[in-house]
């Protein structure tokens, strides 16, 4: 360090590792014996402030990840549940693992006149719901999930827009509601619960549940059609 006497314009050095750091001392000057004060407080550079690491990017959860890995596909045409109905021919998307039961319930929506799909997992019915509404949706709540309470087919029926909601039935198969239990059904967010104990009955019990809806939006639909709103 270059050190200069202001009494008698002297003009020394100091080995750097003889000066303190950060420190405020002096020195005699060795013409004059005059004390050099020497402050190498503001010579030390401040401690580098930290930058906290960016918070960690949240993981999508299992449920947003499969809807996403829907939405953002591109369209095939493969997967369309239909290539064309029949003008008149009701369509059913059936969602049942057990094939015994899925059978019973296939031979019952084919004998009222359903035109029925069924989709192998959750993510081949959110493919086929994404070209279609399906007027009949039978769903067992343990489809393609080992948490009846988080069925991904449930939730997106349930985030549809009203006006496309309106329009598809949704039944769920369960073995913890009694079957036409309305407040269950509520809770849910469909339209008719069966119980799987009662699976033998699910053609009566359905056709029920069908008109019954039908015969409560009829005046809704009639007054929609008068005021040339569909």
């Amino acid at each position: 360090m270059d050190i200069a006497c202001e009494q008698c314009n002297g003009k020394f050095k100091i080995p750097d590792d003889k000066i303190p750091k950060g420190k405020a001392f002096s020195v005699t000057c060795p013409k004059c014996k005059s004390k050099i004060a020497i402050d190498t407080q503001e010579s030390v550079p401040a401690p580098a402030e930290k930058t906290p690491p960016p918070p960690p990017e949240p993981e999508a959860s299992p449920e947003k990840a499969l809807f996403d890995e829907v939405s953002t596909e591109s369209y095939d045409a493969g997967e369309k549940p239909f290539d064309f109905v029949e003008e008149g021919v009701e369509t059913a998307m059936l969602c049942e693992p057990d094939p015994d039961i899925r059978s019973s319930i296939l031979s019952a929506l084919e004998h009222m006149g359903y035109q029925t799909r069924e989709p192998e997992s959750a993510v081949d019915a959110l493919k086929q719901m994404r070209f279609h509404v399906f007027d009949l949706v039978v769903l067992n709540e343990n489809f393609d999930t080992d948490n009846p309470d988080n069925c991904d087919v449930l939730t997106y029926l349930d985030r549809l827009s009203m006006d496309t909601r309106r329009n598809v039935f949704v039944c769920l198969l369960t073995d913890r509601f009694r079957t036409t239990d309305n407040m269950a059904a509520f809770n849910k967010s469909v339209n008719l619960v069966i119980n799987l104990k009662n699976i033998g009955e699910i053609e009566k019990v359905l056709k029920r549940g069908v008109t019954d809806n039908a015969s409560f939006y009829r005046v809704y639909k009639e007054s929609l059609v008068s005021t040339g709103r569909i």
